[in-house]
């Protein structure tokens, strides 16, 4: 089939085509885009009738050109705008933005987080989906789905949990509250290596509150806190957290210190180093690890992908994690405690970290937060 014309082209197509023109001229030549044209090419990227291998072009040439903040910001504002985006019942919300393409070096324990914080009076969202490239890995909805929880609700019905006090917590599928980025999984598997989509998407805020929104986000790359911290601010929530976590994930070391970037009222980022010795944490291990016994499967020849069996880590995952909320010590209960005494902390309902600890500590071995997560 010929290529359409410029002259038969919908407003759409040219963007998209004008925007691949200024991205993919070589090291040289190759231009930023404006705000504006990064959200018209995205705009056209969402439709079902985008052609596929525009997109491909376009997020490559993104990605080896290194994407702007103009950028960055016009691709999530895209994704925003398509999405469904609910208010939530009570006055505040944490988004947990794990993220989305998982965990493959050790069992992540971010999906129990929460339920933690809702049993402490934070009613709180996780998102994600079932598996997507670079990495492959374990995920939110794999672990959740395995213990029985509804990995579909509609953004109606998860909003809807938060405002219950037995439960406070939700988990929202992407495929549910953005379904036309979900549309691109297959196309990103196709793309291999990570674009800008993988950057934004835990930042979309599916779910909100009523007077502020708060996240708690992960990174591994020294530059992107600050990416992070302004692409925050830019979709509207009005405190963050950045964090050096494990595989970028939200859960600092359990071994060793790290760096937290926050903000507060949408100001600046102020940055710190935080130690799990200040919470009593003495772990030999960064993360849960994943049992040696686990099998392991062939990458299909991609050698980013986990060389785990995902199915069977997210049960290791799951069975570690219900532990956790039971109280029984380990690291995995450990990792529920540094990630919501870090939230505690920073959402003013503790005035330390030792204290924040010892308030999640008491939520654990009550069985209060295994009740949240059960929703009785």
């Amino acid at each position: 089939m010929a290529a359409a014309s410029p002259v038969t082209m919908t407003s759409g197509q040219l963007a998209l085509r004008t925007s691949i023109q200024k991205v993919a001229t070589g090291p040289e030549y190759s231009k930023d885009l404006s705000y504006a044209e990064a959200h018209a090419a995205m705009q056209q990227i969402l439709l079902e009738t985008a052609d596929p291998v525009q997109i491909a072009v376009f997020f490559i040439a993104l990605r080896m050109k290194r994407e702007t903040n103009d950028e960055n910001k016009g691709v999530l504002q895209a994704i925003i705008d398509s999405a469904a985006i609910v208010q939530a019942p009570v006055d505040e919300v944490l988004d947990i933005g794990d993220p989305y393409d998982g965990h493959a070096r050790g069992l992540p324990m971010a999906a129990f987080i929460p339920a933690v914080m809702a049993s402490l009076g934070v009613p709180t969202v996780c998102h994600g989906l079932d598996s997507v490239g670079p990495k492959y890995g374990v995920t939110h909805r794999r672990i959740l789905k395995t213990l029985g929880v509804d990995v579909e609700l509609t953004p109606q019905a998860a909003a809807q949990r938060l405002g219950k006090t037995h439960i406070g917590w939700a988990y929202l599928d992407q495929k549910m509250y953005a379904p036309h980025l979900h549309n691109l999984v297959g196309l990103r598997a196709r793309i291999v290596k990570r674009q800008v989509l993988t950057t934004v998407e835990v930042l979309v805020g599916p779910i909100r509150g009523r007077k502020q929104t708060h996240l708690l986000t992960g990174y591994v790359h020294k530059a992107y806190p600050s990416i992070y911290s302004e692409l925050a601010r830019f979709a509207g929530f009005d405190s963050a957290m950045v964090v050096r976590g494990v595989e970028g994930g939200v859960i600092p070391s359990l071994q060793q210190p790290a760096k937290l970037y926050s903000y507060q009222n949408k100001g600046m980022e102020v940055e710190e180093e935080i130690d799990p010795k200040l919470l009593g944490i003495e772990q030999t291990t960064r993360a849960v690890p994943i049992p040696k016994d686990t099998t392991k499967t062939p990458s299909a020849g991609d050698d980013i992908a986990s060389a785990f069996d995902v199915d069977a880590v997210a049960v290791n995952a799951a069975q570690a994690g219900m532990e956790a909320l039971q109280g029984k010590p380990g690291p995995a209960r450990d990792a529920l405690i540094y990630a919501a005494a870090l939230c505690l902390r920073h959402l003013g309902r503790a005035a330390d970290l030792p204290s924040a600890a010892a308030m999640v500590r008491a939520v654990l071995d009550s069985g209060k937060a295994l009740a949240h997560f059960k929703g009785v």
